[in-house]
């Protein structure tokens, strides 16, 4: 996908959506990473619509969305389908500029998503951060110093028997990348994976790493990600 602004600011509004018809496959990513910056006052609001519908299969795989001191970001995401469709997403978020000491202190982030299945709420979470962020994000036992936070979500049929597999990739995702934390656990029939990190970058590495395996793994194609992610 391809946006022609610079970034989001205060006010702005994105709404995505995305359809996969029965047996279609498709890769959607972005251009490069997404600036929300500084607002005074006024939120941005992203929302994505996703619908995969019988057979499809969807990869969704958004770059990083960078989050200015004082930005404030809503983004929503909604996924309804099929009882046979497939999909990988996730979404990654970094707090602050870090290569030029900055860090998200103080502004508004909340990223919540909603899965359905077959009309059936199967998944629903919330990331929500105000006031004063960066104890939040300080405190051992909420981030513990991270300046990236990533999801990716695998709902599938077969998602419950990738699980040893997913955390398999894990640990070889992150066995370079010093300050880097990842899981997966299973939840009704779809994989969790959660990623945190003091650096920002060993994030991005890690996270691209493991989608590069688990999509051969769960859907014998390439071990690579599209050039974009290379940039």
């Amino acid at each position: 996908m391809v946006t022609t602004s610079g970034g989001l600011v205060g006010g702005d509004r994105l709404d995505v959506g995305l359809q996969v018809g029965p047996g279609a496959a498709a890769l959607i990513t972005t251009q490069a990473a997404e600036k929300i910056y500084r607002s005074t006052g006024a939120d941005v609001r992203v929302t994505t619509s996703v619908s995969v519908e019988p057979e499809g299969w969807l990869e969704w795989l958004p770059q990083e969305a960078i989050l200015f001191e004082g930005a404030r970001l809503r983004r929503s995401t909604r996924i309804d389908m099929a009882p046979t469709a497939r999909l990988m997403a996730g979404e990654l978020l970094v707090f602050g500029r870090i290569a030029r000491g900055e860090c998200f202190t103080h502004g508004l982030a909340r990223d919540a998503w909603e899965v359905r299945r077959d009309g059936r709420l199967i998944w629903a979470d919330a990331l929500h951060l105000d006031g004063d962020i960066r104890s939040t994000l300080d405190h051992g036992a909420c981030f513990g110093g991270a300046t990236a936070y990533g999801t990716i979500l695998y709902a599938a049929p077969d998602a419950s028997a990738c699980l040893d597999a997913a955390r398999g990739l894990i640990g070889g995702a992150i066995a370079d990348t010093p300050g880097v934390l990842a899981a997966a656990t299973c939840l009704d029939g779809m994989l969790v994976i959660r990623w945190l990190g003091v650096r920002a970058h060993d994030v991005r590495r890690a996270y691209a790493g493991f989608w590069a395996g688990f999509r051969s793994h769960v859907a014998g194609l390439p071990a690579r990600l599209p050039r974009l992610w290379d940039v």
